[in-house]
């Protein structure tokens, strides 16, 4: 049996050195954050599943892609908001990620407001940035993000920390609002990954 909780409670320090290295053994991430360095996106960050659900994956033993619907990747350029500016940095970046191991998403993170309310039922003011981006995740478990810099190291944006993460523990975003879609995303994480405790929002 896997010890998954090796690196709760461990120093800040001791968590991101462990998620560095997890996402370096994940080599179709890898490959994913070189192509989106290459392609100079304005902020372009990998978020969601692909990483919490990679750390997850590796400390249960299970396959690497197991659970993983698709790849998020977020950027921000405010030069252009038509939907036409963003679907041409989706055709373009997309096309060069047709060989990654899952379905890859592409998001202009400066166009969220104009759909949001749309889809979500409550409107959300512009953001300033993909770090920014982080911080209305539905949970703030998931709002951990990664990126390789000019050197080819990883970065890390987490703006709630990786305790959660590496608790296994799914922790509501009240900065969010989004109550529905955290309950909805906990629910079905506790039927792939039950090891998970998930916080409904209260």
């Amino acid at each position: 049996m896997t010890d998954h909780l090796r690196y709760a409670g461990a120093s800040p320090g001791d968590q991101q050195a462990a998620l560095k290295a997890l996402v370096r053994a994940n080599g179709g991430l890898t490959g994913v954050l070189q192509v989106l360095r290459a392609t100079a996106l304005p902020q372009a960050l990998v978020g969601g599943g692909a990483v919490y659900q990679t750390v997850w994956n590796a400390l249960t033993g299970r396959p690497t892609w197991y659970g993983v619907k698709d790849i998020d990747v977020i950027y921000f350029d405010d030069a252009d908001l038509s939907y036409e500016a963003e679907d041409a940095v989706i055709k373009r970046v997309g096309g060069l990620l047709l060989g990654a191991p899952v379905p890859v998403e592409i998001r202009n993170q400066a166009r969220v407001h104009l759909w949001f309310g749309a889809k979500f039922g409550f409107d959300v003011p512009p953001l300033k940035s993909s770090a920014e981006a982080l911080t209305r995740y539905a949970s703030r478990t998931h709002a951990v993000a990664v990126a390789l810099d000019e050197h080819g190291d990883v970065e890390i944006d987490a703006p709630f920390g990786l305790e959660d993460l590496f608790a296994f523990r799914v922790t509501p975003n009240r900065l969010g609002r989004s109550r529905q879609a955290h309950n909805e995303k906990g629910e079905r994480i506790k039927t792939v990954w039950p090891e998970v405790d998930f916080v409904p929002w209260s």
